[in-house]
């Protein structure tokens, strides 16, 4: 159980430290409004989990 509990810590105090970074840090970086950011900004984190799935799969296939 504490082993559970701390893992929801960690990510709680993760994600406040995201929040933390986008409200307040964020805007001081001068990205130009343009569609190609949109996009990237939109679809990097899907391809981010996408390419660390997929190495998860290629890892566990090795490991059999």
């Amino acid at each position: 159980m504490k082993n559970q509990l701390v893992f929801v810590l960690k990510v709680l105090f993760i994600s406040a430290v995201i929040s933390f970074l986008i409200k307040y840090v964020a805007p001081n970086f001068p990205i130009p409004e343009t569609a190609n950011n949109a996009l990237i900004i939109i679809l990097l984190p899907n391809v981010i989990m996408l390419s660390v799935l997929i190495w998860q799969i290629f890892r566990t296939q090795k490991v059999n």
